[in-house]
């Protein structure tokens, strides 16, 4: 038998994002954030829900651009320091030593060390209660050449990406593989 928990915040899993931005005076920013994903196919878009609160919020209005960063499970530290303090008091590039690279398509900088990063261009702002969905068109995906597959693809166990549970706060990595998409449900039939 189920038990109801309430009307809270949990869906497994989570991402972990690495928005990365401008603020003032081209100062690159970057902070985590877990409420996102993809939300269309064509044209490609991400989403990223902010609370205004947040120094990024104010940079992807400015700028109308921004990065969706993932990184490994190496970066685990850096990357929870980006959730810890404010780009608005700290910058936190020089706090951790990671390089942030100045997109060629959009205004906003993405972070050199982590594997996979998407460049996106802000089409739209959503205000739903606390946070603003931010929806982004995916401009570019860049992909660091060890992370691919044969056939030239971001390949998970490569690039092995975080995840976020919400319910106990923690970070946890990939599990294993369980069976090929559109095909292991056939069996079904």
């Amino acid at each position: 038998m189920k038990k109801s928990i309430g009307a809270i915040t949990i869906v497994f899993p989570t991402p972990v994002f690495v928005i990365g931005t401008y603020g003032k005076e081209d100062q690159p920013n970057a902070m985590v954030a877990a409420w996102g994903g993809i939300c269309c196919s064509d044209p490609a878009c991400v989403s990223v829900s902010l609370r205004e609160a947040t120094h990024t919020y104010d940079n992807i209005l400015e700028n109308k651009a921004f990065t969706v960063n993932i990184p490994s499970e190496a970066y685990i530290k850096e990357v929870d320091y980006f959730g810890i303090v404010s780009g608005k008091t700290e910058n936190k590039f020089t706090s951790t030593g990671l390089t942030p690279v100045k997109s060629e398509l959009v205004n906003a900088p993405y972070i050199k060390e982590f594997p996979l990063v998407l460049e996106c261009y802000m089409l739209h702002a959503v205000k739903v209660g606390l946070h603003t969905v931010f929806i982004g068109q995916i401009k570019d995906v860049k992909v660091e050449e060890e992370g691919l597959t044969k056939e030239g693809f971001p390949d998970i166990e490569k690039i092995k990406p975080m995840i976020f549970n919400p319910a106990s706060r923690t970070y946890y990595g990939v599990g294993k593989c369980l069976g090929d998409a559109f095909s292991i449900g056939k069996k079904n039939k």
